[in-house]
């Protein structure tokens, strides 16, 4: 039976995310108390209130977006399309004055064209409100105050708010990259997908423009990615909640201690650069140390650790000996990384035989339109028995979960579609993100209200300052006094994204690229 969605305090909620980290999402929403979990085809659904569905936009890791269904029905034409929208009172959602945009993702015989489904629902919303009003509502496809999402499968239809708006992939923190960049919410996924949650040293011995690192940072600390961006979707909603958003935004109680420390390198001394750039627009210079270094110079660290490595797979980027390149990787596990575990995510098999290692666990990963593996390297001295007869673990009881419901490895792999028109809009990989201007990250200012169209903000700028600023001053004894911190012009920008001063306001539009 076709029917709109009612409001109640606990409704309906869907996070997305790539193919391959549903597990991780679902586990995650588990943690932050979301009832009703279901696992889905790149998507996870949920039940909570509004708290949920802000926090879920705020702190979750491995989401792309989260959408509010505000309606189901059936549909097998156009014009069934049309009606069905039209039926929905759409002046609860779209006052006058404001601007909309339609998203689709369409899997349906009856509907192949998801712009021309873009279209339908665009003209019965318009019609509405023109019929209503005399007037009708705008269109906006960079900055709309109200976005819409509708999902087709077959006959069946849901239409969604989306409440995220840009990707929440795009953290904020980004001020450069170098070629081909690593996805956030991948690189947040992988790090999930290992277990580690700041427990030993975390290394990236080929961090490119530092994705892996600060994700690492964030994961160790607890610390919110939502803290960096500009804005959600939800914030220009008719009952937009901004007292409870400032609650959320500018309560830190659940971040946590990091006693451990991040190294990242790579052989390209631009990239390093590049990457000291992103980790201090992060804040977390204490936490992370970006050097230059060729991991085929790599050596045994002191102190446990755990590497976690997306090396060139030879499509978008290369090197001159691919295969020697993964020979190396394999070299270095061997003799410089005996007792801790590393990660590799790749796409072809070929450069995994090159490592020579048998790995412990794989997991098929969609790295944009790729479909790639993340395998597990556990190094020990000695054979396996022993190894086993002493305690070791190869293999967790929920990594030979996750591989028993896994497909195996296929040989050949060629560059792939990808999967969907969602995907290639945004969702993808980061390929036609557009970074954002470099500033200071402290410029944004915790909030204390909401007045007319701007937010004020009420955290203490000595306690923020005091908090967050130059997270390089201590601990480096800890650190073997080696001095790895860095100095002069290269300190933090005094915090991660969270606001403080008085009356300062929120970042114009125009102190950010589009």
């Amino acid at each position: 039976m076709d029917k709109e969605i009612k409001p109640s305090s606990e409704f309906k909620l869907i996070a997305k995310t790539f193919m391959g980290l549903e597990q991780v999402l679902a586990k995650e929403l588990t943690e932050l108390g979301a009832n009703n979990i279901e696992i889905g085809r790149r998507m996870v659904s949920f039940t909570g209130d509004k708290e949920m569905m802000y926090r879920a936009n705020f702190q979750l890791h491995t989401a792309i977006r989260i959408l509010k269904p505000i309606a189901e029905f059936k549909a097998s034409s156009a014009d069934d399309m049309y009606n069905e929208v039209r039926k929905i009172d759409w002046s609860k959602y779209i006052l006058p004055g404001k601007t909309f945009s339609v998203d689709s993702v369409v899997y349906s015989d009856d509907f192949r064209n998801s712009r021309f489904v873009t279209y339908k629902v665009k003209d019965a919303i318009v019609d509405q409100f023109r019929e209503n009003t005399g007037s009708r509502p705008n269109i906006s496809v960079s900055n709309p105050d109200i976005r819409l999402n509708i999902h087709i499968a077959e006959d069946n239809a849901t239409l969604s708010l989306d409440s995220s708006g840009e990707s929440l992939h795009r953290r904020g923190y980004r001020q450069e990259s170098v070629e081909a960049p690593l996805n956030e919410v991948l690189a947040a996924g992988m790090i999930l997908m290992t277990g580690w949650k700041g427990d030993t040293d975390f290394i990236d011995p080929m961090c490119g423009s530092g994705t892996i690192p600060i994700e690492a940072a964030l994961i160790a600390r607890n610390i919110s990615p939502g803290v960096f961006r500009k804005e959600f979707a939800f914030e220009k909603w008719p009952d937009f909640d901004s007292e409870l958003f400032d609650e959320i935004y500018n309560d830190d109680s659940q971040e946590r201690e990091f006693t451990h420390h991040i190294y990242g390198y790579d052989a390209d001394m631009k990239a390093v650069n590049t990457a000291r750039l992103n980790v201090k627009a992060a804040g977390l210079s204490k936490d992370i140390t970006i050097d230059q270094q060729d991991f085929k110079n790599f050596q045994q660290p002191a102190e446990k650790s755990i590497i976690v490595m997306n090396p060139p797979y030879g499509e978008r980027i290369s090197t001159d000996n691919l295969l020697g390149t993964y020979h190396m990787i394999g070299e270095r596990f061997k003799n410089a990384f005996k007792g801790n575990e590393a990660w590799v995510l790749s796409y072809r098999e070929e450069c995994f035989r090159a490592i020579g290692l048998k790995p412990s666990i794989k997991i098929p990963l969609y790295n944009g339109s790729l479909e790639c593996e993340f395998r597990k390297y556990v190094m020990f001295d000695g054979n396996m028995k022993d190894f086993r007869h002493e305690g070791g673990i190869v293999k967790t009881e929920e990594e030979k979960r996750e591989m028993a419901q896994k497909h195996r490895f296929k040989k050949n792999r060629e560059f792939k579609q990808l999967l969907d028109d969602e995907e290639n809009n945004e969702e993808s990989d980061i390929r036609d993100f557009k970074f954002h201007s470099f500033r200071d990250m402290s410029s944004r200012k915790p909030r204390i209200g909401r007045h007319d169209d701007e937010h004020h903000f009420s955290r203490s700028k000595d306690k923020y300052k005091n908090k967050f600023r130059d997270r390089d001053d201590d601990n480096e004894e800890r650190r073997g006094g080696k001095d790895r911190r860095f100095r002069g012009k290269d300190k933090d920008f005094g915090g991660r994204g969270k606001r403080f001063g008085g009356k300062g306001r929120r970042p114009a539009d125009d102190d950010f690229e589009d």
